[in-house]
């Protein structure tokens, strides 16, 4: 209580000046202490210091038009996630930091023979947040693969890339051999490897491969790899996932996309 009666007694500009240096999650909590921070905590200046500073340029790409009444109910909008570049992206803001995470769909990765109907099925589910989805029918060499850049993230922020998936009910072969998953940036590389199905305890694990794991939105993912962005220059990161040793039928794979996110 003593802190809250010194805080109450500095001009507000001073408040808004150490608020800005803090956090959403921090600025949000000292809100709660008083009637008169909570009023000094919603101000514009401060959250317009935790919104990226091309959150115009964010919004412009918005599928859906919407309009704010002040920074602090923007920011809690972008945290909701919007849907970008003409649906085939989804954006957010994570809400204790304020970093940018994106999901890219799986209609703007390279999916090997992914125009091909006799392989892949592209289709609208409704537990997607994309128009459509890639369901693999039957194929014998699976390979998907991303690009993106650094300069779409948040600087100075340590970033995973998680491939979004399911596996349908009529699944078959996908745990034949593991795949091979990679993040590439400049000359540094990271490669594991991982099993896509792992249902019902299909094959045992080896050492230090990856598995899926569920979200909360009801979808699985693996983690690919993580990168930190420096922020310094922009480079491409390069992603993949896809089978190396041999070749074998298979099917079943459902394909929302890749996420990157930063990581806590």
């Amino acid at each position: 209580m003593a802190g809250a009666e010194l805080f109450n007694r500095l001009p507000e500009d001073c408040i808004s000046s150490i608020l800005s240096l803090t956090s959403p999650k921090d600025t949000l909590s000292f809100s709660l202490v008083s009637s008169f921070l909570r009023s000094v905590a919603s101000s514009d200046f401060i959250w317009q210091t935790f919104l990226p500073s091309d959150y115009n340029q964010i919004i412009d790409k918005s599928v859906i038009p919407f309009n704010y009444s002040s920074k602090k109910e923007l920011f809690v909008h972008l945290c909701n996630s919007i849907l970008l570049d003409g649906g085939n992206k989804s954006f957010a803001l994570d809400k204790s930091s304020g970093k940018k995470s994106y999901i890219i769909s799986a209609e703007e990765l390279s999916i090997l023979y992914g125009e091909e109907p006799d392989h892949w099925i592209w289709k609208s589910v409704p537990e997607s947040r994309f128009s459509k989805v890639a369901e693999l029918k039957v194929i014998c060499k699976l390979e998907v693969k991303a690009k993106l850049r650094t300069s779409m993230l948040s600087p100075n922020t340590k970033y995973g890339i998680y491939f979004i998936m399911k596996i349908s009910d009529r699944a078959f072969g996908l745990n034949s051999v593991p795949v091979e998953i990679s993040v590439e940036i400049g000359d540094r590389k990271e490669v594991h490897t991982a099993s896509l199905d792992h249902r019902n305890g299909q094959k045992e694990k080896q050492r230090d491969q990856r598995l899926p794991y569920k979200r909360e939105d009801g979808w699985m993912e693996i983690e690919l790899g993580e990168f930190f962005n420096g922020g310094d220059e922009d480079e491409e990161v390069r992603v993949s996932l896809r089978e190396v040793k041999g070749c074998h039928v298979k099917g079943g794979l459902v394909i929302e996309g890749i996420e990157v996110r930063p990581k806590h």
